[in-house]
């Protein structure tokens, strides 16, 4: 499926006063006497003016889900509930405006195109939330990808994964991660882009 995306910038404008000063000193030559000066302080506003827009880039976080996520509010409701992926992006979009991110959100069965959008995050992205789904417990070649671009990632997964069976225990993934959210339904998204943000602003006030 084609990525979807979801960005905005900020624009400020700001009202003008300009302050002009003008000191007068005034003195008497009569019978020689000195006059205490003068100080006359004018406030004078000047007409608004149209400023250029200040565009203020905005962390990008892409939300990327491995395979068969496609299939939520249909596969196994009793395991990751009944909300769809559309309405997964939709918790991510609204996360992301209240935390003034952008995201790019996208789903792909293919583990080579998972590996590829890593790559692609290199350049374009501060930050990683990631639900690599069944390609967590297999994919070394993700576990690399995740390695190679040096972004801080987060791991998510809407089961309790420690609870299902054995093979599910151990994820590759979580190896490149600075946290993992599993076992909180679909909610762990917008928990995970919480603490991607926090993780990104931390690391800017550096």
């Amino acid at each position: 499926m084609p990525p979807r995306f979801s960005r905005a910038g900020s624009r400020f404008r700001g009202e003008l006063w300009q302050f002009s000063a003008f000191i007068t000193a005034a003195s008497s030559l009569a019978d020689e006497q000195d006059t205490e000066p003068r100080a006359i302080i004018l406030l004078e506003p000047v007409e608004e003016r149209a400023t250029a827009p200040v565009m203020i880039k905005r962390p990008l976080i892409v939300v990327l889900n491995g395979p068969n996520l496609n299939m939520l509010g249909m596969r196994q409701p009793e395991v990751y509930g009944r909300a769809t992926l559309d309405d997964v992006e939709q918790i991510c979009i609204q996360a992301a405006e209240r935390l003034d991110v952008g995201i790019d959100f996208r789903q792909t069965n293919g583990e080579g195109e998972l590996v590829s959008w890593v790559h692609e995050c290199r350049n374009r992205a501060q930050g990683i939330v990631i639900n690599p789904a069944a390609y967590g417990h297999t994919s070394i070649a993700l576990l690399d990808a995740l390695l190679a671009v040096e972004l801080p990632v987060i791991e998510v997964h809407i089961s309790n994964i420690h609870r299902r069976e054995d093979f599910r225990h151990h994820t590759y993934c979580s190896r490149a991660a600075a946290g993992v959210i599993c076992g909180l339904g679909v909610r762990g998204y917008a928990l995970a882009l919480q603490a991607m943000t926090d993780m990104i602003l931390d690391e800017n006030d550096r």
